[in-house]
C-alpha cells in the first residue's frame, strides 16, 4: 500500500508540490534512523545521517526509478551515507577502546531475557558492517533478498550467500561469547 501512495506522492512532489515530501519523511524517518543506528551505533550520528539521507533523496528525486519502492531507494541512500560516515569515523579513530565492550560483556546475566538481546547485539556487532545490515534488514525489517540486493547494490544470490555466512559467523560469535561468560561465572 505504501508503494502506491509513495509513488503518487513522488510524482506530485516532482510536479511541484514540494510540501508533500514531509509526508514521506514522516513515513520513513524511523526506518532510516534505525538503519543508520545499526551501522553507526550512535543515536546523534544516526539522526544526522537520516536527515542527510532525506536531503539527498529530495535533491535526487528526479532520478528515482518509479519501478522500485521509494523505501528501498531511500534505504540504499541511508545505507551508503552511513557506511561513508562510519569509514570517516574509523579513519579518525583508528584505536578503538575494547575495554568498554569487555566491561559490558562482564556484566551480562544469562538468566534474564533482556540479556539474550544483548548477546545477540554483541555477536552482531562483531560482523562486518554489510553483514550486520543484511541480517538486520532480513530479520528485523523483513525485507526480501531482492530488496536487500537493491539497498546494498549486490546481486540477490550474493546477498543470500552473505546472509547464510553471516548467520554462521553470528552463531560462532554467540558460542564464543557464551563460553566466555561461562568461564566468568
Amino acid at each position: 500500500m505504501h508503494k502506491q501512495n509513495d509513488s503518487i506522492l513522488v510524482n506530485r512532489i516532482i510536479k511541484g508540490e514540494q510540501h508533500l515530501f514531509n509526508i514521506l519523511i514522516d513515513r520513513h524517518k524511523k526506518y532510516a534512523f534505525n538503519i543508520a543506528l545499526k551501522i553507526l551505533d550512535n543515536a546523534e550520528d544516526a539522526e544526522e545521517v537520516a536527515h542527510d539521507s532525506f536531503i539527498k533523496a529530495y535533491k535526487n528525486l528526479h532520478k528515482f526509478n518509479q519501478e522500485s519502492k521509494f523505501s528501498t531507494w531511500l534505504y540504499r541512500i541511508t545505507f551508503n551515507t552511513s557506511i561513508t560516515v562510519k569509514r570517516k569515523q574509523h579513519s579518525k579513530n583508528e584505536e578503538i577502546d575494547d575495554s568498554k565492550h569487555n566491561f559490558q560483556q562482564a556484566e551480562v546475566n544469562l538468566l534474564e531475557k533482556k540479556d539474550q538481546k544483548h548477546y545477540i547485539e554483541l555477536a552482531l556487532k562483531k560482523l562486518p558492517d554489510v553483514d550486520q545490515t543484511i541480517i538486520s534488514l532480513f530479520y528485523l525489517k523483513e525485507f526480501s533478498l531482492e530488496e536487500i540486493a537493491d539497498i546494498t547494490k549486490m546481486e540477490a544470490n550474493n546477498v543470500k550467500v552473505r546472509l547464510h555466512r553471516a548467520r554462521k559467523k553470528m552463531a560462532t560469535e554467540m558460542k564464543n561469547i557464551l563460553k566466555g561468560e561461562a568461564l566468568n561465572l
